[in-house]
């Protein structure tokens, strides 16, 4: 029974479990180097070199200098140009009513300060900067969702290599407890007690089990690597994760119904959000691009002046008092025939907001399809617990009894190698619904769009 009691609380056995694999693993794997890691240092490793995160982190700088640009649309256009230059070869003077033709250098300086401000352009400008505003957000809330796709898989990857750990120490340790079991029989043919055969099939039960061992070390190392490939580490860098606690707990979301966990779903969800986002944005970049089919009427201002050497007064006088020009008007635009370049814009936009709205649909869709998963894995998570559990008692108690009826001579080694295998079985198969257990929460917290990003 105290047997039984230490199997079924796994968690007290992390300590065990970290310091064997450890010890193992890292002898095994001396050309590499190891980094311990626990979940959170994980986390933000993943957060930190995820490259997909820091593509939408420099796109997002994109959509603020966008956002930016369009509400600065709204104020003047600036700009001021100057030249400086010689011009040499025939200069022509107009002298009193006449035109001179001369072979000179002339140097000339001019400057021209030009402001442009629209004044009705379709309401271009409003739709634009709304537009952007809607595009920007929906860029955080991609961020945001990009931020819990990387704690998901670092997650189930991190979970996935502690099972691993798991599992290995279980082959481990039926590995050495069938090697005690084979000392035993050995012993057991030297006193006549058991045939030659008995000894054959232990030793071939060994050699099967070592085999097992070997897998498990293997897939352990396999996981390990694609770890340390998600976590973007250094080469030869392979991680080493410290146990979680796994205590299993009824998430309090399996007492809402399902229709309700869709609505939170859709409320929390940042990925929805986004794509809502991106609707709305699309919808004002038609109006947007509508605008150019109206007329378009500007305000213009221009101040120009120039210097000239064949003047003999001053740079000053000549730039500011004597050539300034000022032209202050207004400019109008009627688009009549543009190659239907204005038309084709608008389709354009039609098809971009049509396409984002069923983008937006299919995530509906996709949504409804993974809370239900999601819900029904839980619940059958739970009751897979459950039933191993059960299985893993039976397994203790059936094992413990024919081993002492094989010490007694009573039972068969075919009854006691079938005995062992089911229990390591129920040992595996109560460690898989324990971690998967675990897992469903954040798998429904993931598809919910409230799981929290360890930072």
């Amino acid at each position: 029974m105290e047997k039984l009691i230490k199997i079924l609380q796994f968690n007290m056995k992390k300590l065990l479990i970290t310091c064997l694999i450890f010890a193992g693993f890292v002898l095994d794997l001396q050309a590499q180097d190891t980094l311990r890691l626990n979940f959170q240092e994980a986390v933000q490793i993943g957060l930190q070199h995820n490259l997909t995160l820091q593509t939408l982190n420099n796109q997002q700088e994109v959509l603020k200098i966008e956002k930016k640009a369009a509400q600065m649309g709204h104020l003047p256009s600036l700009n001021l140009s100057n030249n400086t230059f010689r011009q040499i070869g025939q200069q022509f003077q107009q002298v009193e009513g006449e035109l001179i033709v001369t072979t000179e250098a002339n140097n000339i300086i001019t400057a021209n300060l030009n402001t442009n401000m629209p004044i009705f352009n379709g309401a271009r400008r409003i739709n634009t900067t709304k537009a952007t505003k809607y595009f920007e957000e929906a860029g955080k809330n991609g961020l945001d969702r990009a931020a819990q796709d990387v704690m998901f898989n670092v997650a189930q990857q991190y979970l996935q290599l502690l099972l691993d750990q798991e599992l290995y120490l279980i082959a481990m340790e039926n590995l050495e407890n069938q090697k005690k079991q084979l000392e035993q029989i050995e012993g057991f043919v030297e006193a006549g007690l058991r045939t030659l055969s008995d000894q054959y099939n232990q030793q071939s039960e060994v050699a099967r089990l070592e085999t097992v061992a070997l897998n498990a070390k293997i897939q352990l190392e396999t996981d390990a690597w694609t770890l340390a490939e998600t976590l973007q580490l250094e080469p030869n860098l392979i991680p080493f994760v410290e146990p979680v606690s796994i205590e299993p707990m009824k998430s309090e979301f399996l007492t809402l119904p399902l229709e309700e966990l869709y609505d939170l779903a859709i409320q929390q969800r940042k990925d929805y959000k986004q794509q809502e986002l991106l609707e709305q944005g699309n919808k004002k970049m038609i109006a947007a691009s509508r605008a150019v089919l109206y007329p378009q009427i500007n305000a213009f201002f221009s101040y120009n002046t120039f210097y000239t050497s064949f003047d003999e007064r001053s740079v000053n006088s000549q730039l500011w008092q004597i050539f300034p020009q000022q032209i202050l008007g207004f400019s109008l635009n009627i688009p009549i025939f543009n190659n239907f370049n204005n038309k084709a814009d608008v389709v354009r936009s039609k098809v971009q907001f049509q396409n984002q709205q069923l983008e937006k649909m299919a995530l509906e869709r996709r949504i409804s399809q993974d809370i239900k998963l999601s819900y029904e894995n839980y619940k059958a998570a739970i009751k897979r617990e459950e039933a191993t559990k059960v299985q893993l008692k039976a397994a203790v108690e059936a094992q413990s009894a024919i081993s002492e009826r094989f010490r007694l001579g009573v039972s068969n080694f075919v009854d006691l190698a079938t005995a062992n295998q089911q229990l390591v079985t129920a040992q595996s198969d109560y460690a898989q619904a324990l971690y998967t257990l675990f897992f469903q929460e954040i798998i429904l917290r993931y598809a919910l769009g409230v799981l929290e990003v360890e930072v």
